[in-house]
């Protein structure tokens, strides 16, 4: 199974929406493996955006310090999900980075609405939702930086035989 590795911004923990969006995770079968609530350092989040994700080589310096102060805001909910081709479908469901840009049906498109123009113009971050790994190697370096192996747990769901196929026998 995939893991990847999903963030839930402090516009989502302000707004109350964080049970709406998980749910939607677990209505199409992923399975949460590891979550925390917490309010990372300077530090963690340049591991996280710049050394794994490459933010100040592809957008510059300044787009990285107000997405920084940005998420600085308040806690997010970090959370790993398990599932069949997980990174795919996460980035399937959540929609693109640019709400605006992002269609309806999708966590961006229907919880989000601001565009890169706006945001620029107000010199402000994007209050985009979530963060979602946007393949399989950055998901497996993002989850080593969010969680420890302790962290991950390793269990099965009655629901695992429909949404993974798992043991799947017909009679």
């Amino acid at each position: 199974m995939e893991r990847t590795l999903i963030i839930l911004k402090p516009d989502t923990v302000k707004r109350g929406i964080i049970g709406e969006i998980i749910s939607r995770f677990e209505r199409v079968g992923l399975k949460i493996v590891a979550c925390r609530m917490f309010q990372p350092s300077t530090e963690h989040y340049f591991e996280h955006y710049e050394n794994i994700g490459k933010m100040v080589s592809r957008r510059g310096k300044d787009k990285f310090e107000i997405t920084l102060r940005m998420m600085q805001e308040g806690p997010v909910i970090a959370f790993v999900l398990e599932g069949v081709e997980a990174v795919a479908l996460v980035r399937k469901m959540v929609g693109t980075t640019e709400p605006k840009s992002a269609p309806p049906g999708t966590i961006r498109g229907d919880y989000a609405h601001i565009s890169f123009g706006h945001a620029d113009k107000e010199g402000i971050g994007i209050p985009n939702i979530i963060h979602a790994s946007g393949d399989v190697a950055e998901a497996e370096e993002e989850i080593d930086h969010w969680f420890s192996d302790s962290e991950i747990f390793d269990y099965e769901t009655v629901f695992e035989v429909y949404t993974q196929a798992k043991n799947r026998k017909t009679e």
